[in-house]
């Protein structure tokens, strides 16, 4: 449960984080062409909010765990004094002048921004006036632009307004993978310096590799580390690897099919290091130290079979759990034996020493300016990467593997780690500016596409069409987000 909330902790405030930082984008270039903005939230605020804030005749305001303003509009009469209805039936509205309005009304004051904190942590928004989305609806806008509104802006400053959010995030992305880079620098293992060799997956077992295996080249090139690997085998589809065995080199030849083998069999190790299995550290009341292991015993053995190889001698525990074995370790130079009664889950209860401590890692440093085109080059690449992966989406088995909020927040580390959570939010940013550009109504990309129309054709969409777009696209995207998040749910009720 501890590492749930860890990780619960760090997908929030990742996402809290870019959402406020994309709407801001929107928010500014809003002000700098003169547009109001009408609410500004960080997470959503159904009913009430828990915190409002609003600054008039240069004073704020503030309110707390109160309800939310209603909109400042009510049903337009006709000369007999009835409710003006529209075809479809419904109520025509009208704006409340503001003289009508009481003294002390947040509403009689819409050219200051009301800034506030929602109560439900999936997101954000910055409620522009004059613009349909899905804080609005066309009811609202059916009076003539007002001066202040977006929709009386030339396309050429709609645009920036629009696509402000996707160009922050990117820029953000960029901005922390360079402060990565310098705080941390960047280190990785050289596939050459893998000198116990990779461990593979079932599926690439059975396409002719053989743990101990070291890949050397990939369609004849070689390659470095083993996110190329990943990358080349399973996005770009290359099929022919060279792997080093032995003393030999052998040519393998993946099927054409291969990565959706891969996504079928929902295996999320394809490729690992191989390396000793040395303990770190030994958890109480566990077959480990019933059986008086020490940090620092090496394992070389069980039942008489000679392993010393970590991924080896969990095969071999997983293939005796409920069982008792013996288990032979090296303490100190000295060899020593101990018998020990596996439960149901055939582990020992303790912590492995980290594979890199045993391995030639390389480490690059940055300085300032240094790491500067260093972060700018790293999201370029993470940005062609992922439009690369999402091509899989469309595929059968790639639609399977779509995931949530929760396959997003098992992206974390389970113990808080700043290197791991700034790097996961610039990629995080990079994923949300990516997503957010696809034309899709009610995503910034939608709108884009609405003004290219309005660009080429010298005439503005029908405002109702908007309506109707906007609506389809919040249905789609609330389709998609339940279905995401339904996978993460059945993976974790029968998986």
């Amino acid at each position: 449960m501890e590492t749930f909330f860890i990780r619960a902790l760090q997908l929030i405030l990742s996402l809290s984080i870019l959402v406020v930082l994309h709407e801001f984008g929107h928010f500014t270039f809003a002000r700098i062409f003169k547009v109001r903005v009408e609410k500004f939230y960080m997470f959503f605020n159904p009913n009430f909010s828990l915190v409002r804030a609003k600054k008039i005749n240069g004073q704020w305001n503030f309110k707390f765990f109160s309800k939310n303003i209603p909109a400042n509009e009510r049903p337009k009469l006709d000369a007999d004094g009835d409710v003006m209805h529209d075809k479809k039936g419904k109520p025509i509205m009208e704006q409340i002048p503001e003289s009508e309005l009481p003294e002390g009304d947040w509403r009689k004051y819409p050219e200051s921004t009301e800034w506030g904190i929602g109560w439900l942590p999936l997101g954000g928004y910055c409620s522009i006036s004059g613009m349909v989305d899905e804080t609005k609806d066309i009811s609202q806008l059916a009076a003539e632009p007002q001066p202040w509104e977006y929709r009386s802006r030339s396309v050429w400053q709609r645009l920036p307004i629009i696509i402000g959010g996707v160009l922050v995030n990117f820029i953000l992305a960029m901005v922390i993978y360079s402060a990565v880079l310098f705080t941390w620098g960047q280190e990785y293992l050289p596939l050459k310096n893998a000198k116990y060799g990779l461990q593979f997956s079932q599926v690439m077992l059975d396409n002719g590799f053989k743990n101990g295996d070291n890949i050397v080249k990939i369609d004849g090139k070689p390659v470095e580390q083993r996110a190329d690997v990943i990358e080349k085998l399973l996005i770009d589809g290359k099929q022919n690897i060279t792997v080093s065995r032995g003393n030999e080199l052998i040519d393998l030849t993946l099927p054409a099919d291969f990565t959706q083998k891969i996504l079928a069999s929902k295996e999320t190790d394809v490729v690992s290091i191989r390396f000793p299995f040395v303990i770190d550290e030994v958890s109480a009341g566990t077959p480990a130290e019933k059986a008086k292991l020490l940090a620092g015993d090496s394992i070389v053995g069980i039942n008489g079979k000679q392993l010393y190889i970590y991924q080896d001698i969990v095969s071999e525990l997983e293939a005796s759990k409920n069982t008792q074995i013996q288990l032979n370790y090296a303490r100190k130079g000295h060899y020593m034996q101990s018998a020990i009664q596996l439960n149901e889950d055939g582990k020992l209860g303790v912590k492995p020493t980290s594979g890199y401590n045993f391995l030639t890692t390389k480490r690059i440093e940055y300085g300032f300016f240094e790491s500067i085109p260093a972060g700018i080059k790293l999201g370029w690449q993470t940005l062609t990467s992922y439009v690369k992966q999402f091509k899989l989406v469309f595929t059968k088995e790639g639609s399977k593997s779509l995931g949530g909020f929760g396959a997003i927040g098992k992206m974390f580390p389970k113990i808080w780690d700043w290197q791991v959570f700034w790097s996961m939010t610039a990629l995080l940013s990079v994923i949300l500016a990516f997503m957010n550009f696809l034309p899709i109504p009610a995503l910034d990309g939608g709108y884009v596409l609405f003004l290219l129309y309005e660009m080429i054709t010298r005439r503005k969409p029908n405002e109702k069409f908007l309506e109707y777009a906007q609506t389809a696209g919040m249905m789609l995207l609330f389709a998609l987000l339940l279905y995401a998040n339904g996978n993460d749910l059945f993976k974790a009720i029968f998986k």
